[in-house]
């Protein structure tokens, strides 16, 4: 192991859903350890303002757009990674919806069709293709951001929850199957995080005091606290670690 097992210099790293949040966090960390990072979500302009502030703190990035809800998107972004680098080294597939909040015999089959489309096969296909770069250049790491939804399904975000257990066990699929090709796979499992994404439950006063009576920490995270342990699975420090699921989440699966 070199010396210090966090240094990702040479590497490409592809973040989705990297114009804010969590994504943002975790992007920035890889970049400032080293990494070239592609920052990628939906739109082009909030991928390159990212890239911005990489490059300003001394950082290599490069923004490509790219909704993992379509499959056409999804082969195309990966066509033009490998013909500018012909690599990969790291996918953190962190895209997410979550059109729908109510009970869930009121599900919307337009919300249920769009949460699967990217939560599961977004998810699924962009960790194929990149499971194929990384295969063709000798290995790599893949991480899952989940949820802990996906063990403890969240009140009225039933499509959500089962959604981000389906990328828990998705998560254990690619671990076992790539794992000959020396890629590794696991999962990402956020408590509540303060984020735009998350701001119907922490922005409500009742729900954010009801949530944290179950969180030992009794505190909502923030995004940089996600990103640390990205770093670590994706890291030479986790070369023995596959098909695993780091809680995140200031004690909640244990409450």
């Amino acid at each position: 192991m070199k010396q210090n097992p966090f240094d990702l210099k040479g590497r490409i790293a592809l973040v989705t859903g990297a114009s804010r949040g969590i994504g943002e966090a975790i992007a920035r960390l890889l970049a400032a350890n080293g990494a070239h990072v592609i920052v990628s979500s939906r739109k082009f302009a909030d991928c390159e303002r990212v890239v911005e502030g990489i490059r300003d703190a001394g950082g290599s990035a490069e923004a490509m757009a790219c909704h993992i809800g379509e499959m056409e998107q999804i082969r195309e972004v990966f066509a033009k990674i490998r013909a500018t680098h012909d690599k990969l080294h790291i996918l953190v597939n962190n895209a997410a919806t979550n059109p729908y909040f109510g009970h869930v015999l009121d599900t919307d089959p337009g919300a249920f069709q769009k949460t699967v489309d990217v939560n599961i096969r977004g998810y699924f296909f962009m960790s194929v293709e990149g499971a194929k770069l990384m295969r063709d250049g000798g290995g790599g790491s893949i991480v899952n951001v989940a949820s802990v939804n996906g063990v403890i399904p969240g009140p009225m975000q039933g499509i959500y929850s089962i959604t981000k257990a389906a990328v828990i066990s998705m998560t254990e699929a690619f671990a076992r199957e790539c794992a000959g090709m020396n890629i590794r796979v696991n999962a990402l499992l956020p408590g509540m995080t303060d984020t735009k994404f998350a701001a119907a439950l922490v922005r409500n006063d009742a729900i954010r005091t009801t949530a944290l009576q179950h969180v030992p920490m009794n505190r909502v995270a923030q995004p940089e606290e996600m990103a640390g342990a990205v770093l670590y699975l994706v890291s030479d420090a986790a070369s023995y670690t596959t098909g695993t699921s780091l809680n995140v989440d200031g004690g909640y699966l244990i409450s």
